[in-house]
């Protein structure tokens, strides 16, 4: 059993020839051809729509996971830093108003 990937356009519009499955030096179960518009190869799965192992995947996923991980963490105390300095400025402040100097009187009343 062979399939055959016509030729197409990559990414970069330039034009790949096409090819029959199994490749020559390939993966002898790879008899159908597998991919897209733009990137076609030889698979073992009709159903195959991505031309990487699904342990790639996989560890892209964990990496992306510890790193949103690591954000969520950093922006937590971020938060909690920025809570706990604004109590302590407020805490902090003198309670009593501050003496500015000047007493204050009504207009026209005169004191001896």
């Amino acid at each position: 059993m062979s399939a055959e990937c016509s030729s197409y356009l990559n990414a970069d519009k330039v034009l790949v020839s096409g090819f029959s499955c199994p490749q020559t030096g390939g993966d002898a179960r790879a008899v159908y051809c597998c991919g897209f518009q733009d990137v076609k190869y030889c698979c073992d799965d009709p159903h195959s729509f991505f031309p990487y192992e699904h342990n790639y995947m996989w560890w892209l996923s964990v990496g992306a996971l510890v790193g949103l991980s690591i954000a969520a963490v950093v922006l937590f105390a971020f938060i909690i830093t920025v809570c706990v300095l604004c109590y302590l400025f407020i805490s902090t402040k003198p309670r009593s108003k501050l003496d500015t100097g000047l007493s204050l009187q009504m207009a026209g009343k005169t004191s001896c």
